[in-house]
């Protein structure tokens, strides 16, 4: 009895193990088909995302090339411009005729001071042909006056170059101009006018212009509000407007209001936002902060708050905004203008890992005291 009571509970035994064994066998069975299905989806979720990353990596390539390419064309600008001050015709003439080939939104004024170079150089047919390039790919452009204005003065002379006593002439005439202004604006501006609306040399009109806005009579305003709005080409229409922030009277912020709703050029608008610091008008700021439809204009603006003390107008600002980059100017915003409570109100309360990390780095070079307790807080949590 004993013996067979043995060999049935270790039959038992046996028969427990195997369908336990056969259990697990089952279960890992099962498991590879469940978890392939998870693995299936998850693997379609990393794709997608992938694919997802790899657009926004593409997109942002593209901005960032367009963005050097823009910058290289203006420092092409900035390079022919410094040149034509310098009397460096010949320098001039080779950073302009690089920019006409590169077809960028400048290639009108391009235009016109490679024409202008080529004119003081001496080459008055390559000059003619340039203005006739300009007047033919541009017949709208607004420098398409000033090259008129050139070409009467090209066939006039003889194409000789250009006369390094000219440039004393130019002062002495200008120093003239200033003493007239002062003792007769009446007299004056229209000298003022008739210099702006030649083909003198960059350097001639910009200072006319700022004999000009120095002045400060009502009919100097008038004329430098005329100028600001579009009246000459964008060069000068973009001093006009720094002019009009620094020296302008009341009704200034008025005029560079409806420059800014009345443009269409980009940098014309840029050359507002910019005045506004000049002019201290926080208000214009924070409205365009706000309302600005254009991405690079709204953080131009929001810079640029920041600048002026914003503070309070940024601060109320960030809790409202959805869009993730304006959060980011706006960081740098408070950043520029040492604005630690706002960074620190970030970083307490922004669930945006990447947001909150953004503003603690900016805490970290601040150095102020308000900045420093914050970060000792962080550490000992």
């Amino acid at each position: 009895m004993n013996v067979r009571r043995a060999f049935v509970r270790a039959g038992m035994i046996c028969f427990t193990a195997g369908m336990m064994n056969l259990a697990i066998c089952s279960s890992a069975a099962a498991a590879p088909q469940s978890g392939g299905k998870g693995q299936s989806s998850e693997t379609l979720d990393e794709s997608q995302d992938e694919k997802q990353q790899a657009e926004r990596d593409r997109q942002a390539q593209a901005r960032e090339a367009e963005q050097e390419r823009m910058e290289h064309m203006q420092e092409l600008y900035d390079e022919g411009r410094e040149a034509l001050d310098q009397d460096e015709f010949r320098a001039a003439e080779k950073s302009f005729s690089e920019l006409v080939k590169l077809n960028g939104p400048q290639t009108d004024a391009a235009l016109y001071w490679t024409a202008y170079a080529q004119n003081r150089e001496g080459k008055k047919e390559a000059a003619i042909g340039t203005i006739a390039d300009l007047k033919k790919r541009y017949p709208q452009s607004r420098w398409k006056k000033d090259g008129e204005a050139l070409e009467i003065e090209v066939r006039s002379n003889t194409g000789s170059k250009a006369n390094p006593e000219a440039q004393n002439d130019e002062d002495l005439k200008l120093l003239a101009l200033q003493g007239l202004m002062n003792s007769s604006p009446e007299k004056g501006i229209p000298l003022v006018e008739g210099i702006l609306n030649g083909s003198g040399s960059p350097r001639v009109k910009s200072k006319a212009l700022f004999v000009l806005a120095q002045n400060g009579s009502p009919q100097a305003e008038e004329v430098l509000g005329r100028i600001a709005r579009g009246q000459s080409n964008p060069d000068l229409q973009r001093k006009a407007i720094s002019y009009l922030a620094m020296f302008g009277g009341k009704g200034a912020g008025k005029i560079l209001a409806e420059v800014y709703t009345s443009s269409s050029d980009t940098e014309v608008k840029r050359a507002v936002i910019r005045s506004y610091i000049v002019s201290g008008d926080r208000e214009q700021l924070a409205a365009l902060a706000k309302n600005e439809s254009n991405p690079e204009l709204r953080k131009e603006a929001i810079r640029n708050l920041g600048v002026t003390g914003g503070q309070a107008e940024l601060q109320a600002m960030y809790p409202k905004e959805t869009d993730r980059g304006v959060k980011e100017e706006i960081l740098n915003a408070y950043f520029i203008g040492g604005d630690a409570k706002g960074l620190i109100a970030v970083a307490r309360t922004e669930k945006d890992p990447e947001l909150k990390k953004k503003a603690v780095e900016k805490l970290s070079l601040m150095g102020s005291k308000e900045a420093n307790e914050y970060l000792m807080e962080l550490l000992q949590k």
